[in-house]
């Protein structure tokens, strides 16, 4: 992820010292660097509304000021962090202030007085960072979008797509991985008299009779297996002696983790010939 050289000369910057000749020497020293969007104030109390309505790239922020003093400046700016990321850089000529400053959630540090080399690569570095925590919090954000848009037109997709196979057959089911329906549009269960657990010969408590065994045990064999089956024909002899005959067409179903959760389909019932009726 490249950010371009502009972006970081166009970021906000906001100055915090008590001292107005430290105030014009970084400014000085950031527009001859070539920052374009710089501000400052003498007021340590003003900072953290001023962050709320300007939400700054970088704030340069002296430690010992009057009234009010760097340290606290952070804990306002800290209670009112919008993002978690505090963009501070303190200005301190205390060594024993760096550690601190930096617990109290600094990013950097400039010691007094100021080396300007220093000054211009600490400045150009957190840029650096903050800018391209702000480019990825953004490209989250987009892809949070693009899936939520995406998800939405799955949904709206399955649900054609169920439309669509309830007019081309006489049924629509979908089972879960132990055989049990979960979804039924059409008369598959009064069609068929039963269940596929009870189909396939899975339950004690239903007749099968009349059902071709072999087909039975063929379509067990590739739910088994987790296969696709397309035009699946099997048959039963109806209690008056008629052929009733049907065909199925699944696919099985996973997860986002790949796990099988059960099959989905689509079923018709092929009308008989004459030749199936049973004599007369």
């Amino acid at each position: 992820m490249m950010l371009n050289p502009s972006d970081i000369l166009q970021a906000s910057i906001l100055i915090v010292d008590d001292q107005e000749a430290n105030v014009k020497l970084l400014q000085r020293l950031l527009g001859d660097s070539g920052y374009t969007h710089i501000t400052s104030t003498l007021r340590p109390q003003d900072v953290a509304a001023l962050h709320r309505e300007h939400r700054y790239d970088l704030i340069l922020l002296d430690l010992q000021m009057p009234g009010m003093d760097g340290f606290e400046v952070m804990q306002g700016l800290t209670a009112d962090a919008a993002d978690g990321y505090l963009p501070v850089i303190v200005l301190t000529a205390q060594p024993g202030h760096k550690l601190r400053a930096l617990q109290a959630g600094a990013k950097d540090f400039i010691s007094k007085p100021f080396d300007l080399a220093e000054v211009r690569t600490r400045i150009r570095n957190l840029l650096e960072v903050r800018l391209l925590y702000k480019t990825l919090e953004r490209h989250n954000e987009e892809l949070e979008l693009a899936v939520q848009a995406r998800t939405a037109e799955l949904r709206d997709s399955e649900s054609r797509f169920r439309r669509l196979t309830a007019l081309a057959s006489d049924w629509y089911w979908e089972q879960n991985e132990t055989g049990e329906f979960t979804h039924v549009s059409g008369p598959i269960v009064k069609t068929l008299g039963l269940g596929m657990a009870a189909f396939l010969g899975e339950t004690s408590d239903v007749q099968t009779t009349g059902w071709d065994p072999a087909a039975r045990e063929a379509l067990k064999a590739k739910l088994a297996a987790r296969q696709p089956f397309l035009h699946f024909a099997f048959s039963r002899i109806t209690a008056d002696g008629s052929t009733q005959k049907f065909q199925v067409s699944g696919e099985p179903m996973f997860d986002t983790s790949n796990r099988f959760t059960g099959y989905r389909g689509i079923g018709v019932q092929v009308a008989a010939h004459a030749s199936d009726a049973p004599p007369t």
